[in-house]
């Protein structure tokens, strides 16, 4: 197969659906006005909640860190943060958007993990007037998704700092092509928003395959939870599909890995986005089928960053989270923090405790944080979104009966470690 390079400007065009944004109307603030109150809306429970496992140790971290209060450019505040569980239900993230903004006051919304939450939540605090910085979505899923127009600043009250789906294709490209295998490709894209954005035939992935050389086999959107891949398995095996992509649910991909073993079917790549992230989700494979598993490596040890906040180093954030709690680190640890990094900046530069006076804070933001630089309104096709740098890598076994994540490619941004070796999928 020839190695092509990604065209920019065909993963520029991937999106969800465009939507009218919504109309923005004020609400006043009902905290106290000695106070600074911090809504943070995330899947801690639920189908997403092993990206959200290290949630709690990092807001713990910020409240000790703060101890109570917050000097400003206009004083001292208390300082509260109030987190708050979507149980991995995107209906109830938008409700409790509306709950800490109408009961609780919130100055500021912060929020992660998937467009299930980022829009829902966003859309509640561009509708009232609230600022809120969310990440962990790739930006085209919260921007276009969410009703923007290249160009043009279309939201006032809310910015975003992530990757984008044209930096993960350069990651998967670059993996894809650091083994030999026939450019033959199967998917596995739900019927959910992120699956129909992925499979849009003029927005989403099947024409950068293309244009990149790859074929591609995709048997249709399937029903989240699905209890039976074989339809897809026997059209991956009749294509002589080498690699599987997609964007799931761990328990699908769990589903999928023990019934492609049953089948005989062996791709050399299995490299599928937002099931593939936590070294829990992985060691629940049945069989060791999560040796070799490959995708993105959005945050971890390897990257060279600090926090602006405590001053730690990405790997001592890591090593950090794990001796806390026993549990391996997590690339969801850093995006959790640097959230409050910006946040807890935003809020020590602003003139007053007013929305509009955050909002100009938050468009001024030019922060170094343990995921990168953030600083909004460089990025010409959607000014309110930051982008952050993106690794690709695998899931190892580290002969304990545990998995490390490592990372192998590092092309796009050269600064991130490489520490391992792509190696074919272990069957």
């Amino acid at each position: 197969m020839t190695k092509a390079s990604l065209s920019r400007r065909r993963l520029l065009q991937y999106s969800a659906a465009a939507l009218a944004a919504p109309a923005v109307f004020r609400t006043g603030r009902a905290a106290a006005a000695d106070t600074i109150r911090i809504g943070y809306v995330s899947p801690r429970s639920g189908a997403l909640s092993g990206i959200s496992e290290s949630d709690g140790y990092v807001i713990d971290q910020v409240r000790a860190l703060l101890g109570g209060t917050l000097e400003t450019a206009t004083g001292a505040y208390n300082i509260e943060i109030i987190d708050k569980d979507t149980q991995s239900d995107p209906n109830r993230a938008g409700e409790l958007a509306a709950d800490l903004i109408y009961q609780d006051g919130v100055d500021i919304m912060l929020v992660g993990s998937t467009p299930d939450t980022t829009n829902p939540v966003a859309d509640q605090c561009e509708l009232n007037g609230v600022p809120c910085v969310s990440s962990a979505t790739p930006w085209q899923s919260w921007y276009f998704g969410r009703g923007g127009v290249p160009g043009e600043k279309t939201f006032t009250y809310t910015n975003h700092f992530f990757w984008g789906a044209e930096d993960l294709m350069e990651i998967y490209f670059g993996l894809w092509n650091s083994l030999d295998n026939n450019g033959v490709i199967g998917a596995l894209w739900p019927n959910d928003p992120d699956g129909i954005a992925f499979a849009d035939g003029k927005l989403g992935f099947p024409p950068a395959l293309a244009e990149a050389g790859f074929a591609l086999t995709d048997p249709g959107r399937y029903t989240n939870l699905k209890d039976d891949f074989s339809a897809e398995i026997n059209a991956f095996k009749s294509a002589g599909v080498d690699i599987v992509t997609g964007v799931m649910l761990p328990p699908d991909l769990a589903t999928f890995m023990a019934q492609a073993k049953q089948m005989g079917f062996n791709p050399k790549f299995v490299t599928v986005a937002k099931a593939a992230l936590t070294p829990k989700g992985i060691a629940s494979f049945p069989d060791g089928l999560g040796d070799g598993l490959s995708g993105e490596v959005y945050w971890g040890p390897q990257y060279p960053f600090s926090s602006s906040l405590t001053g730690q180093t990405a790997a001592e954030l890591a090593a950090g989270y794990t001796e806390a709690t026993g549990n391996a680190w997590l690339q969801g640890t850093g995006y959790v923090h640097a959230l409050f990094e910006v946040g807890i900046d935003i809020l020590r530069r602003t003139s007053a405790m007013a929305p509009e006076a955050i909002v100009e804070a938050m468009n001024a933001t030019n922060l170094d944080t343990c995921v990168g630089h953030i600083h909004w309104g460089d990025f010409a096709v959607a000014p309110n979104v930051a982008k952050t740098p993106l690794a690709g890598g695998q899931w190892q076994a580290d002969g304990k009966g545990g998995y490390d994540l490592v990372t192998t490619y590092n092309a796009p941004h050269p600064e991130i470690m490489i520490d391992g070796t792509l190696k074919p999928k272990v069957w």
